[in-house]
């Protein structure tokens, strides 16, 4: 009897929902500090109040949304120390996460890294911020997927998340084309099998993440 092949569950209405939700918070759709209810965003995304809701649980521990009883939900500040703080640890996360993806990526995956390589430097050079966060998320995925390691994944994730809506909220004093080049050589690396070579790359680019946050800061 022939084995049936391996399938990917459709996500769930309350992954649906989350993703949605980050989406709109890490795009600043929904600002910082924004007050807002369940009922209200529920209606907004046309998905009902209990996966919205589950939705929200997550991004609550996640440090996007924070429950204000009796009040509703709001979106958590933008908070430039604490992007440090949170740099410090992805920089752990991701060299875990990168290094396991270059020894353990299969060859579809490394062809997709190698086609959004090259699509983050386009978008970087025309200009295009959200195509850019948007290839950027995908390269997340597939580096989570092929690293196999979910508790560093769920530990790593909403890190990225906070760290795309800090771009968005300070893009003006970022160099696109300088982050696509760091992003393509990450990806180049994991592509190629080189882990150490893919530990480097990420480094340099919390390097610079660090630097564009403290450009951020002397802007204030």
């Amino acid at each position: 009897m022939n084995a049936k092949p391996l399938t990917h569950a459709p996500p769930s209405l309350a992954e649906q929902a989350y993703d949605r939700i980050e989406a709109m918070i890490v795009t600043l759709e929904l600002p910082p500090g924004l007050v807002f209810s369940e009922a209200e965003l529920s209606q907004q995304l046309g998905i009902g109040r209990t996966p919205t809701r589950e939705a929200l649980q997550r991004l609550v521990a996640d440090r996007l949304v924070i429950a204000l009883p009796r009040r509703g939900m709001m979106i958590s500040e933008v908070n430039i120390a604490e992007q440090l703080t949170l740099l410090e640890t992805r920089r752990v996360l991701d060299r875990l996460i990168v290094t396991r993806a270059a020894r353990l990526t299969n060859e579809g995956q490394r062809q997709r890294l190698q086609t959004l390589a090259a699509a983050i430097r386009d978008a970087a050079r025309a200009g295009d911020l959200a195509t850019f966060m948007h290839l950027d998320r995908e390269c997340d995925s597939i580096l989570e997927s092929a690293a196999r390691n979910p508790f560093a994944v769920r530990a790593g994730a909403p890190l990225h998340a906070h760290c795309r809506r800090f771009w968005y909220y300070f893009q003006q004093t970022g160099d696109l084309p300088e982050a696509a080049g760091l992003h393509g050589n990450l990806i180049d690396a994991v592509a190629a099998g080189d882990d150490t070579a893919a530990a480097e790359a990420s480094d340099r680019l919390i390097d610079h993440l660090e630097a564009f946050t403290r450009a951020a800061l002397e802007r204030l």
